[in-house]
């Protein structure tokens, strides 16, 4: 049995033993032995951020990534490893803009605005900074004050440079108007006795962490960003006494901490006015006629690009335009991680039904070629796998696409599209719609199909999104499930194909070089085999003329992977790979046909087909989608 007491009292306990509320002096002390408790609000979440850790990776080292990033160093932060994929380059400039503005660069007086397609993750960025900021230790600020500000501001001016020297800071900022006065009739100037506490970040508590909506256009009022008059305390108070003010707009309330704006530019522009002296002199106007309070935050807005591309054309925006730090986050490109985006949502959900294998990948598959710009150079689905990093060879040659081509070509790709949101709702319809409790590439693509042409988009995207499903994507699984099928048909698929790939790449290797093969068992001295190698060469498309250029390829990359240190096999190449795998798919064609379309088979067929079976399911396929993609197989593969 769990104590629940027990868990309450520990949990009080704790939480009773980290409060603080001293005087100012004792937080100099604290200050002068921790001097990092002192932080601006850039530095804070930076910190917080690098401190989850980072890996710097090396593309040299990963051919996958060198064909995708070419030379550059990529860095990954683990706060977002797990949260977001495929958009690496973005999250490096989020990063980068809060390093700039952590070392008081002139990003620190400037406004992060993210812009993309819808479902993105635009928000979801945004949010996990938020969440993160929840889990910050908690900061000192003077009790009372409405934006929990830095106690530090207490030190008048002419004294600051003596205690700048002796905590090893530099204070910047002022007090508020409500805390100078208290200062001032409360504690008849002594700084010193002015009590302070810790608080902590919290969303739901508004504290350090403010939000503004987009806001209707007709009723702007501004007392949403910096606060308002309290019109109850007009009868008590003059009109210029702080004791009138209400310090709880999103700028008071995010002070030290984060402002966030959302659907930034569906306001109207002057609204949005006081973004430029929060960012520029990190001063926001007070009500009524008090005088500018000082304000230190990160302000994050994010909208869609429509919004962005109105408010940019209109010339009087400038000052605001020029306040701002513009990351493009768009939608994955990347098909071995967009699949993880999936995975990653239907782990968070309820769903526990069985997801055959290839199910997200053709979702995936789908998603990101609605996303692509249409090129001269190449198809669709070799776009597709040249930017996940596949190795292509196109037309029967070994000239390789150059990636960074195609994307000078499509500077707005990954900015339109299908959405991951889109996908992920298909994908809960299918498996709400499963009576089996399992759902694979067939019954998601029917979904698919389904969902697109409901769908209220323009007849020429609808036309080309259902070509994708009913030809292009189509035409790829059934590559996909003859292989599947092909490998569980063969007992000890791999070591097969091992073998043929070692094989190769020593008669490959003897050509090269122009030697002779030794016979293990003869040792006879033999010419590299053409006949066996063109064999394999053939099944890529491959010529006669390019066989050459093909090994010599072959050849020196394997030698540079093993001068890495990394070890070599049939799935080192990809082109080799598919090649290999074309072999074996071929030599047993028939007879998977034969044994798969037969309704009625003989003893050994029999063997064979539940063989086959049963080591699909070891590969992932549960009794059901065994039987729906086997028989699929045998009505759509191999017709005769």
């Amino acid at each position: 049995m769990v104590d629940f007491s027990k868990m309450i009292k520990t949990d009080r306990s704790t939480r009773k033993e980290d409060k603080f509320e001293g005087t100012f002096l004792e937080y100099l002390h604290i200050l002068q032995e921790h001097p990092e408790v002192y932080k601006l609000a850039h530095k804070r979440i930076y910190d917080l951020i690098v401190k989850q850790g980072m890996t710097s990776v090396h593309t040299e080292e990963n051919p996958r990534l060198r064909r995708i990033y070419g030379k550059d160093t990529l860095k990954e932060y683990h706060f977002f490893k797990e949260k977001f994929f495929g958009i690496d380059k973005t999250l490096m400039k989020i990063v980068r803009y809060l390093h700039s503005a952590a070392m008081q660069g002139e990003e620190a007086k400037q406004v992060l605005y993210l812009v993309g397609p819808v479902g993105a993750g635009k928000s979801s960025l945004i949010d996990s900074i938020k969440h993160l900021l929840e889990t910050s230790e908690p900061i000192y600020g003077l009790q009372g004050c409405p934006m929990h500000e830095e106690p530090l501001h207490l030190i008048p001016k002419h004294s600051r440079a003596a205690f700048e020297e002796a905590l090893g800071v530099k204070i910047e900022g002022d007090l508020c108007p409500v805390c100078r006065y208290r200062l001032i009739h409360e504690f008849k100037g002594k700084y010193e006795d002015f009590p302070i506490e810790k608080t902590d970040f919290s969303i739901r508590s508004r504290k350090g962490i403010g939000v503004v909506p987009p806001v209707d256009p007709n009723n702007q009022d501004t007392s949403v960003l910096v606060g308002s008059v309290d019109i109850s305390k007009m009868d008590l108070y003059p009109e210029d006494d702080p004791r009138v003010l209400s310090l709880n707009g999103a700028f008071n309330v995010g002070n030290r901490g984060i402002v966030e704006f959302i659907e930034v530019f569906k306001n109207d522009v002057e609204y949005l006015h006081t973004m430029i002296t929060a960012t520029q002199e990190k001063n926001i106007p007070s009500p009524g006629k008090g005088s500018m309070i000082y304000f230190d935050g990160v302000i994050l807005a994010h909208s869609n690009e429509a919004e962005w591309n109105k408010f940019r054309s209109d010339h009087t925006n400038e000052a605001i335009l020029d306040r701002i730090v513009k990351v493009e986050v768009p939608y994955c490109l990347e098909l071995s991680e967009e699949i993880k985006i999936y995975q990653k949502m239907l782990k968070s959900s309820y769903f526990e039904a069985h997801i055959a294998p290839h199910t997200l990948e053709i979702a995936s598959m789908f998603a990101i070629l609605t996303r692509l710009t249409p090129s001269n150079k190449v198809d669709p689905m070799t776009k597709l796998k040249i930017y996940n990093g596949e190795e292509i060879i196109e037309k029967g040659t070994t000239k390789r696409i150059d990636i960074i081509e195609l994307k000078e070509e499509a500077d707005r790709e990954g900015m339109t599209g299908i959405s991951t949101r889109f996908i992920s709702k298909a994908l809960d319809v299918a498996l709400s719609e499963s009576e089996y409790d399992c759902i694979n590439p067939i019954s998601l693509m029917e979904v698919l199909l389904r969902e697109i042409k409901e769908m209220s988009i323009s007849d020429e995207s609808k036309k080309r999104y259902l070509g994708f499903l009913q030809d292009t994507i189509k035409k790829e699984y059934h590559k996909i499930l003859e292989k599947e099928v092909t490998k569980a048909f063969i007992h000890g698929y791999k070591d097969q194909a091992q073998d043929l790939f070692n094989n190769y790449l020593d008669h490959a290797e003897a050509c090269v070089n122009r030697t002779k093969l030794k016979d293990d068992s003869t040792g006879e001295e033999l010419a590299p085999d053409e006949v066996f190698m063109r064999s394999i060469e053939e099944q890529i498309g491959v010529t006669q003329s390019g066989a050459k250029g093909f090994r010599q390829d072959v050849t020196a990359y394997m030698f540079s992977v093993i001068r890495n240190g990394t070890s070599v096999d049939y799935t080192s190449y990809e082109p080799l790979k598919e090649a290999i795998e074309k072999k074996l798919t071929s030599s047993v064609r028939e007879l998977s046909r034969i044994i798969t379309k037969s309704k009625v088979r003989d003893k050994d067929q029999n063997e064979k087909y539940d063989a086959m079976v049963e080591e699909m399911k070891q590969n992932g396929y549960c009794d059901h989608c065994c039987n729906v993609i086997l028989k699929y197989a045998a009505n759509n593969l191999w017709k005769d």
